[in-house]
């Protein structure tokens, strides 16, 4: 059990509960709980991953003269809790039931005792000012809950814990940064990596040392590091100049650039010319006095590559290059960078450019090793959404004859590895891997194929994008917490609030077209449906092994469309009975993944016809025609919708009579009159998620990339907009991020806010 007695405040996740106010912080915002279910969550924090029972918190809340109905006042404060917290019952985070024993708060908390509130207010209270980690005592998650725990915050008590000598090899996420993606982006991107965990249990090769886990010291609290939505390929990037840590943080909502000092954990934002008021990180100088950047104005992943101070100021763009990644080369007297599936040196000062290297995939996270021999880099595959670590000899034969391998032989077709950093003295590699629940760090020791590979974190965070001490063997790293689940926009409260409990995992949801039933994928992409008035009849439509990214009812509410894939497969329409069964696939093409992904299935007012776009590649190098296509269900045949060429993301009105699609720059929304056959356009903002509203009048789409990023109506009749919902409506400010899940059958936005802060950490490899 933990001693409050010398608490001052709890911290678990991005949250901290303040003992002396009775107050609930989260990412830097105050959170309301009243006073029972305040005093029934400390009790909870009391006893961390131990069972409280009901008989228990009768006892410490209510007294042993309760004379109120103590089991509707418990559920009624459990709930409430739950609510500030955004968890749920079905999917706990924080407090799961037990039952008919009690409750369980099931996140490691750390308790901060008062010698350490005694800073001063504005070191506590600032986003972005740290705490020393010898004012932290760790309280970890009991045992019963038979998770082990690689790595926290420093707790001498799990120094002898033992590792399994196995470990499963996660697989799947990168955060981004830097401008908010697209609905679409986000879910897709998530999607087609969460694909990744359901191939198979992985075995890794090489050997994971039964060793005792790593300490980690956090380093800030409460800092605005952004990291947005996930994504492919604007992966969140720390670098250091030795003493302070670069990279974007958030500043009334956007992000720029900003030190973050080792030491102290204080914010300060560079200074930047209006060219890069939203440009990424790619690397800094060996002697950390340069930042090498990227230009983040639009939608393309290549963008110009700058040159400016770590102290800010002017910018010195690289001749007219345009990069997807970039380094220094180890001599620094010149740039690598990489542009699609090419590897090319060019001089700081521009110049001539010369060809590198001609890679299998696109190449990001580019590090040279300390020695200057071995090159590094995270290889994405556009046709297996995969990512993997690769190697290449930086001093083999010149030109574009050099060749590049797999790090981890018998891995790349099954995991998702990025953003690497070699350690100061060049004996270790440390990068990123990832499964459902969350990235984690893993050490590669030795070279190639023949590397130990050893996994240093576990949970509960997601741990992201380490970076090496310029002179020792410390690794500073980002961790954040999960997702909040899905909310409802609250037109009375002007806010948004949770949405019902039973869809609380949900991420696109869809409604028949008579209301009484919901379909709706969950964050492991498996299509479910119910009753929507009570969550009953709940039924899983889809096998585990196919990931499913929407569905749309058909006009009887018999069937659903699907845009869904299998494993290492491109997307593809399927049909599956409401009712359950196997899902077929509707088009006649190939299910491999060389065929061209079909996407965005909607019905015809008559259920006779299906429309369906070509979904743009993850990383826009989707080949053949981008156009609207018919499918007549009875005859089997395919008919292009004219002048559709440059559109996708269908979708079909209730009413019959309208098509609408976004161009594939997502900043049109366009509208084809099923009569006239002609197409006009609709409104001009940028655009993502279209939903139609039920009664054809509208459309409904997120401006993803807009001020507050709004959630819009558009008028059919003469286009107008109007705002919604938005960023704003996020009371507790606590959502940098969002995407547009869907509509009720009142027209009623549904969303998934992203948590859009975190913490920087530390370890210290070979510490235990």
């Amino acid at each position: 059990m933990a001693t409050l007695e010398n608490a001052a405040r709890i911290a678990f996740g991005l949250f901290e509960v303040d003992l002396q106010s009775g107050e609930i912080w989260k990412a830097g915002f105050r959170v309301r709980l009243q006073g029972q279910p305040f005093k029934v969550l400390v009790a909870l924090l009391a006893k961390p991953g131990q069972v409280v029972t009901r008989s228990e918190l009768q006892m410490q809340v209510w007294g042993p003269d309760t004379n109120v109905d103590f089991e509707r006042a418990l559920a009624v404060a459990i709930n409430k809790v739950r609510e500030a917290l955004a968890d749920s019952a079905e999917n706990p985070r924080f407090v799961e039931t037990l039952a008919k024993r009690g409750y369980r708060f099931i996140a490691p908390v750390t308790v901060i005792s008062k010698a350490a509130s005694s800073l001063a207010v504005d070191e506590v209270a600032t986003a972005g000012h740290g705490f020393s980690a010898k004012n932290v005592e760790p309280v970890f998650q009991s045992v019963e809950q038979a998770q082990p725990l690689f790595l926290t915050a420093s707790n001498p008590s799990l120094d002898q814990a033992p590792v399994p000598e196995k470990a499963l090899d996660p697989i799947g996420l990168v955060d981004v940064k830097m401008r908010p993606l697209s609905g679409r982006e986000a879910i897709l991107t998530l999607a087609v990596l969460l694909l990744l965990g359901m191939v198979t249990t992985l075995w890794l090769e090489g050997h994971s040392a039964a060793l005792p886990p790593l300490r980690i010291d956090q380093l800030t609290r409460n800092s605005p590091i952004s990291t947005g939505a996930p994504g492919m390929e604007n992966l969140l990037t720390l670098v250091t100049d030795g003493d302070r840590i670069v990279t974007s943080v958030l500043v009334n909502g956007k992000a720029q650039l900003a030190t973050i000092g080792i030491s102290t954990g204080e914010v300060q934002a560079l200074t930047m010319p209006g060219e890069l008021a939203s440009a990424t990180i790619a690397d800094v100088s060996s002697d950390g006095t340069h930042l090498l950047l990227r230009s983040h104005l639009s939608f393309e992943s290549e963008q110009p590559l700058w040159i400016v101070p770590t102290a800010g100021g002017s910018a010195l763009r690289v001749g007219n290059i345009l990069a997807q990644d970039a380094t220094w080369m180890p001599d620094g007297t010149g740039i690598l960078f990489a542009n699609g599936n090419d590897l090319m040196l060019v001089r700081p000062d521009g110049g001539s450019i010369t060809p590198y290297a001609k890679l299998p995939g696109r190449a990001f996270s580019l590090r040279w090793s300390p020695n200057g021999k071995l090159l590094r880099f995270a290889l994405m595959d556009p046709s297996t959404h995969t990512s993997s670590i690769w190697q290449m000899d930086g001093l083999q034969m010149d030109g574009p004859g050099r060749t590049a391998h797999p790090l981890f032989n018998g891995a790349r077709d099954h995991v998702f590895e990025c953003c690497g950093t070699w350690t100061s003295d060049g004996k270790d590699y440390v990068f990123e891997r990832s499964d459902t629940a969350g990235s984690n760090l893993w050490e590669a020791k030795g070279d190639g194929a023949t590397a130990d590979l050893i996994q240093l974190t576990n949970g509960p965070l997601r741990y992201l994008s380490p970076v090496a001490a310029r002179s020792s063997r410390r690794i500073f790293f980002y961790g954040s917490d999960q997702p909040s689940g899905l909310q409802q926009y609250d037109g009375n409260q002007l806010g948004f609030r949770p949405a019902r409990g039973f869809l609380a995992d949900a991420n696109r949801v869809t409604y028949s077209q008579d209301g009484k039933w919901v379909a709706w994928t969950d964050t492991a992409a498996r299509l479910w449906r119910a009753r929507s008035a009570d969550g009953s009849e709940k039924i899983q439509l889809t096998p585990n092994d196919l990931l499913v990214f929407l569905a749309q009812w058909s006009p009887d509410a018999s069937r659903l469309a699907m845009m869904a894939c299998e494993p290492g497969q491109a997307w593809h329409i399927y049909l599956v009975s409401a009712n359950g069964g196997r899902p077929e696939p509707l088009l006649p093409e190939p299910l491999s993944k060389d065929s061209r992904n079909a996407a965005d299935p909607g019905w015809s007012a008559d259920g006779k016809r299906m429309v369906y776009g070509r979904e743009p590649d993850v990383m826009g190098k989707e080949s053949g025609s981008h156009a609207i296509e018919i499918f007549d269900l009875e005859s089997r045949s395919t008919t292009i919708l004219p002048q559709s060429e440059g559109l996708f993301s269908p979708r079909w009105s209730p009413d019959g009579k309208w098509i609408a699609a976004l161009t594939l720059e997502q900043n049109k929304v366009m509208l084809f009159d099923v009569a006239k056959n002609h197409w006009r356009e609709l409104a001009s903002t940028s655009a993502s998620d279209p939903v139609w509203s039920g009664d054809s009048k509208a459309i409904y789409v997120h401006a993803f990339m807009a001020e507050k990023q709004p959630i819009l109506k558009i008028s059919l009749s003469g286009g107008e907009m109007q705002t919604v919902a938005s960023a704003a409506n996020f009371h507790s400010g606590e959502s940098a991020n969002y995407f547009f899940s869907g509509l009720t059958p009142d027209n009623v936005p549904l969303v998934r806010p992203r948590v859009g802060t975190g913490d920087l950490y530390l370890l210290v490899l070979d510490r235990r």
